[in-house]
């Protein structure tokens, strides 16, 4: 039988990554979105937040973006400050829930680590992240060669 191909590994490896976090997620209760998810993550780990640059952390259109955090804020997970750097901007701030639910996502994602590398010595974690950070710089400096 012949070896898995790259791209086939890579998708294996994410949908399988994504369907365990959906489903710890599930489990806690907490009813969020992978896409609400990820811009929560973005909000609480930039002090500097905007809604442009979760668009671009994201590589989402603005539009989308903008109804996912309005949904956060309804939600009381983030709010919204005058950017004293720019008028034309608002900075987004979790609230304490975003806080306390933050937490619980970084607890999931432990648990999806752990399952995730079990058996592997973490000299071959570090080496996994170290190729996937180059193949993702790869694909992100530009086209691909012919």
């Amino acid at each position: 039988m012949p070896s898995p191909s790259i791209s086939e590994s890579l998708h294996r490896l994410m949908h399988a990554y994504k369907s365990r976090l959906r489903q710890l997620v599930q489990d806690r209760q907490l009813g969020l979105p992978i896409t609400h998810i990820r811009a929560l993550k973005g909000v609480c780990s930039n002090p500097q937040c905007t809604a442009q640059s979760i668009a671009l952390r994201m590589q989402r259109d603005k539009a989308q973006i903008t109804r996912v955090l309005n949904e956060l804020i309804r939600d009381d997970l983030i709010e919204k400050r005058d950017n004293p750097a720019d008028r034309r901007s608002q900075l987004l701030l979790p609230t304490a829930k975003g806080r306390e639910i933050m937490g619980q996502l970084r607890n999931i994602e432990r648990q999806a680590a752990a399952a995730m590398t079990k058996g592997l010595s973490r000299d071959e974690v570090d080496e996994f992240i170290r190729l996937a950070t180059v193949m993702a710089e790869n694909l992100d400096g530009g086209p691909t060669p012919e």
